[in-house]
């Protein structure tokens, strides 16, 4: 019997965002950049938010990414794996301790 490769709540799902709602996301993350960009106030702090770039930029595009479910670019998702060592583990090597004494002043 053929095992499935996905969860059956997981292939149902839609890959594409509702594009309403990423237009609005995609236009908040836009018009925040700019105002960061643009008016030196909006890059301080503010007393009552904290950060402004953090809430004007960085929520935003966390959003937005996770409008897509999270998941990376193709650049960084067709990159090949490092290739690690397949030897032993390294080992450290013991120094030759050597014993000085007492060292009466």
């Amino acid at each position: 019997m053929p095992k499935p490769s996905a969860p059956s709540y997981r292939r149902k799902q839609d890959p594409s965002p509702d594009p309403r709602v990423l237009r609005c996301v995609r236009q908040v993350a836009l018009a925040g950049m700019a105002l960061v960009l643009v008016w030196p106030a909006a890059r301080g702090h503010s007393v009552w938010i904290g950060w402004l770039p953090l809430w004007l930029v960085g929520m935003p595009l966390a959003s937005w990414w996770a409008l897509y479910r999270f998941r990376l670019p193709a650049a960084w998702r067709n990159r090949k794996a490092v290739q690690r060592r397949r030897g032993p583990q390294a080992r450290r090597t013991r120094r030759a301790v050597r014993w000085r004494g007492s060292q009466a002043a």
